[in-house]
């Protein structure tokens, strides 16, 4: 884990899912996935947007060519836990259809401008998943 994510994982942890710098203010969790390669535990702290009972994720990987791999993950292994301000979620990981992550990614883009700002930067379609408590 990069001592980048490492510091915002604590920070996270010892201000009740509240953090500063560049995600001051917004919804942040902390998603804990199983390496598709490794079978190992990652933990990475992402932005996210609730919608009804699930917490929508961006594999957006601030505009990339490519998927994060926390997508590859939840995709070779969709059940997983996330962090919540001081709450661990067990859930389920699905991508959402098209039509439908057209309409979240833009819902994400109007609160959070950066996000149009990743899509313009890539040739991909970025992957909404939906995280779903189970």
């Amino acid at each position: 884990m990069s001592d980048y994510n490492a510091a915002i994982i604590e920070e996270f942890r010892a201000n009740h899912g509240k953090v500063g710098g560049n995600f001051e203010g917004a919804p942040l969790l902390l998603l804990h996935s199983t390496g598709a390669k490794s079978g190992q535990e990652r933990v990475s702290p992402m932005m996210y947007l609730r919608d009804g009972d699930r917490y929508l994720v961006f594999a957006s990987k601030a505009g990339a060519p490519d998927n994060p791999d926390w997508y590859h993950n939840l995709k070779a292994n969709p059940d997983a836990m996330i962090e919540v301000g001081d709450d661990t979620v067990a859930v389920r990981a699905e991508e959402l259809p098209r039509a439908e992550r057209d309409e979240k990614y833009a819902e994400q883009a109007a609160l959070f401008p950066g996000f149009a700002d990743y899509e313009k930067k890539t040739d991909r379609v970025i992957p909404v998943l939906a995280l779903t408590p189970r």
